[in-house]
């Protein structure tokens, strides 16, 4: 793992190398300060890790990338730490007392930033910021700010909201936190299972905003994808939060990331499910998932994550079957009854034209009246393909001046190009 960083440290820029370690080092950086000073000092352990990515901003800029780049980080993040703690009379006075365990004979703070530490540090903050003192919603907005490293731009985005409401919602969250004094440990056992709920719609979310990359012009975003499945490994790698739907969580994400290679050409574009090769599907992320998924089959629950891993699943076998579409058919019916939303019926529409044909997909997507959809009018652009020439090129036209992303805008000129 150390190499495969190193190499990827090494072929990027100080520019997308500084966002690239935001990501997946500040919220370690900030679990392990909020853990060690107390889930009140939270802006603090926030502040502290930000500093040390501006102090990289423009020390790299000058000086050039470290050897290490993320224990540069670590180190620049304790030595902040240790200067605030000497030098802040508050800190020194009112925090002083409560870390008296961790100071060693010389009065100097101990900060573990190892491997162990910041893993039993981020499974516990998971806890804290989806703690039921808070609204679902700042749950999951803080979650996706201090765990997962997201901007504010990015959660406004997946909560489609502006940016302002976000920071609204984010300092009522935080003073709640220190308000209701929690405390950074895992709940009771009793507890674990209401409060994986939220946990695990954080890390969905996380992931889909890599895997749809809505916030950027860019088909795919595999380091949010990444840390989307390294934050449900440290659930599944628990045995208390080690449930059936964090495993089908898990198994989802597998799955989706084994065609990864696949949904992008060479020109850096998006390819459809139908023209992905094969060839290219990672096997082993396949075995992966086909194992989370078995774990998942303990118990009696059968969750959203459960339901649509089985339709990944069936998206990694290639063959055109009727058994394989009318499993994904059956899945999308069950899927709706416990979840609906208005992507999961237009796939399951997609399905049903594999079924039944084109004729009652189409009459069954007509009844979904998504007309303000881009998806709506590009599925039914592809579904009148063959059957009305001008209606198809029609939806498809719709769809293309509703599509907002330009890997979306591609997709579509394509579909109207093969359609003349």
């Amino acid at each position: 793992m150390y190499f495969a960083k190193a190499s990827l440290h090494k072929s990027m820029s100080t520019h997308t190398l500084i966002p690239h370690l935001f990501r997946t080092e500040y919220q370690k950086i900030t679990a392990v300060l909020c853990r060690l000073f107390g889930i009140e000092h939270i802006e603090i352990a926030e502040d502290i890790a930000s500093d040390a990515f501006l102090q990289a901003a423009e020390t790299w800029g000058l000086h050039g990338m470290p050897e290490n780049p993320a224990a540069w980080l670590y180190t620049v993040a304790k030595n902040k730490a240790k200067n605030y703690f000497r030098h802040d009379a508050v800190f020194r006075e009112k925090i002083a007392r409560q870390l008296s365990h961790t100071l060693q004979d010389a009065g100097e703070i101990e900060i573990d930033l190892s491997p162990a530490n910041i893993r039993d540090s981020q499974l516990q903050m998971m806890f804290a910021v989806c703690h039921p003192a808070i609204p679902a919603e700042a749950q999951v907005g803080l979650a996706l700010r201090i765990l997962c490293g997201f901007g504010l731009d990015e959660i406004a985005n997946a909560f489609l909201v502006n940016k302002e409401t976000i920071n609204k919602r984010l300092t009522r969250a935080r003073e709640k936190l220190r308000g209701a004094k929690i405390k950074i440990e895992l709940p009771p056992p009793e507890a674990i299972h209401s409060r994986l709920e939220t946990v695990s719609t954080t890390i969905y979310l996380l992931f889909n905003e890599g895997y749809y990359s809505l916030a950027q012009d860019t088909v795919l975003r595999k380091d949010l994808c990444l840390e989307a499945m390294r934050l449900a490994y440290l659930l599944v790698e628990n045995e208390q939060t080690s449930t059936p739907e964090i495993n089908a969580l898990l198994s989802l994400m597998c799955f989706h990331a084994s065609r990864f290679e696949a949904r992008i050409d060479t020109n850096g574009d998006a390819v459809l499910y139908d023209d992905q090769d094969s060839k290219l599907w990672n096997k082993e992320l396949i075995e992966k998932g086909e194992h989370f998924l078995n774990n998942a089959s303990k118990g009696n629950i059968v969750s959203k994550f459960h339901l649509e891993a089985c339709i990944a699943y069936w998206h990694t076998q290639k063959n055109d079957t009727g058994k394989k579409w009318e499993s994904i058919l059956q899945l999308y019916n069950q899927l709706l009854i416990i979840e609906y939303s208005p992507i999961a019926a237009l796939n399951r529409t997609y399905a049903l034209s594999k079924v039944h044909g084109k004729q009652t997909a189409i009459e069954a997507a007509e009844k979904l009246g998504l007309g303000t959809n881009h998806l709506y009018h590009a599925l039914l652009g592809n579904l009148y393909t063959g059957i009305d020439h001008k209606k198809a090129i029609g939806h498809l036209q719709t769809a293309l001046a509703m599509a907002k992303s330009a890997a979306d805008k591609k997709i579509i000129l394509k579909q109207i190009e093969a359609c003349r």
